[in-house]
């Protein structure tokens, strides 16, 4: 019996999809712990910021992260099924009206805020 092509790729790719990732958007400020290799141990690092860009679907889904550290902007992106990712948690909802926030780069300070969606 010969199965589907896509019917397979969906079938190895659920061994590795997460479901202790919650549901974020771009403009969504996220808290994350992040597995750390150091020579023979490995450590939680803390890495919080906006979600500027949301990329694929499935097991090849990314998710770019900025944050301002000591002045300087940092990006990370992150595989959304890493095993890196120790932990994810949605500190605040974010109201933008793009898909990618690549604007924020260019803006420091009070500037550079995404408005926060109110909650009831």
């Amino acid at each position: 019996m010969a199965t589907n092509v896509g019917e397979r790729i969906k079938q190895i790719d659920s061994k590795y999809v997460r479901k202790d990732i919650p549901e974020f958007h771009v403009g969504d400020t996220v808290k994350m712990k992040v597995k750390v290799q150091e020579a023979d141990k490995v450590r939680l690092h803390p890495f919080e910021g906006t979600v500027i860009r949301k990329t694929g679907r499935g097991i090849k889904a990314t998710f770019t992260v900025r944050k301002i550290s000591f002045g300087e902007g940092v990006e990370r992106v992150f595989p959304l099924h890493s095993p890196v990712i120790e932990s994810l948690k949605v500190t605040s909802k974010g109201v933008v009206n793009r898909a990618k926030l690549y604007y924020l780069r260019d803006r420091v300070g009070k500037a550079a805020r995404v408005k926060r969606r109110q909650t009831k």
